[in-house]
């Protein structure tokens, strides 16, 4: 049975095409092609790479997408690099790694709704408390107590009458 790459490098020689009409019609640079035609899969960093340029190429050269698609899926399992999934972090999962997860799930519609109502019943709670504080409250209680002031020179014992004169 042949390999992928020999498919694809036969395939291609039965068009008469050459790596550059691949390359120009496919829009795969020119290393890949041959890369792939060589069945040297470790230029590639990811199998997701691997299988969306095998599945372009092979459509291109008319082949069976399918059957090429599970040969590729058994060679790449054959390989140490592209064998298992590689891992998105290479970092142990923290604290933060589980908040952002808990606030990744939060449906930020409904909770900005929630919020904003909560705000507008705390807003108008307030609003009425000071406004019955101030309503409620003794307007003359931050006055201090007058007194009358006695001119000088009265013994203080009768008040002045208008018009008149002290002698």
């Amino acid at each position: 049975m042949p390999s992928v790459a020999e498919q694809l490098s036969h395939g291609r020689e039965a068009m008469k095409l050459d790596v550059y009409q691949v390359a120009e019609i496919t829009k795969i640079r020119t290393d890949h092609i041959r890369a792939l035609e060589a069945g040297d899969y470790d230029q590639f960093v990811a199998p997701v790479y691997i299988r969306g340029f095998v599945r372009t190429y092979a459509s291109i050269l008319k082949l069976d997408v399918a059957r090429i698609m599970a040969d590729l899926n058994q060679e790449l399992g054959r390989t140490e690099k592209f064998a298992e999934p590689p891992s998105l972090t290479k970092q142990p999962k923290s604290w933060l790694d589980l908040v952002m997860l808990y606030l990744s799930r939060i449906d930020w519609r409904i909770l900005l709704a929630v919020l904003s109502i909560s705000l507008v019943v705390i807003l108008a709670v307030v609003g009425y408390r000071l406004w019955y504080a101030h309503k409620t409250a003794d307007p003359l209680k931050d006055i201090s107590p007058g007194l009358y002031q006695p001119k000088t020179g009265t013994s203080g014992d009768t008040l002045p009458v208008p018009g008149t004169t002290a002698k």
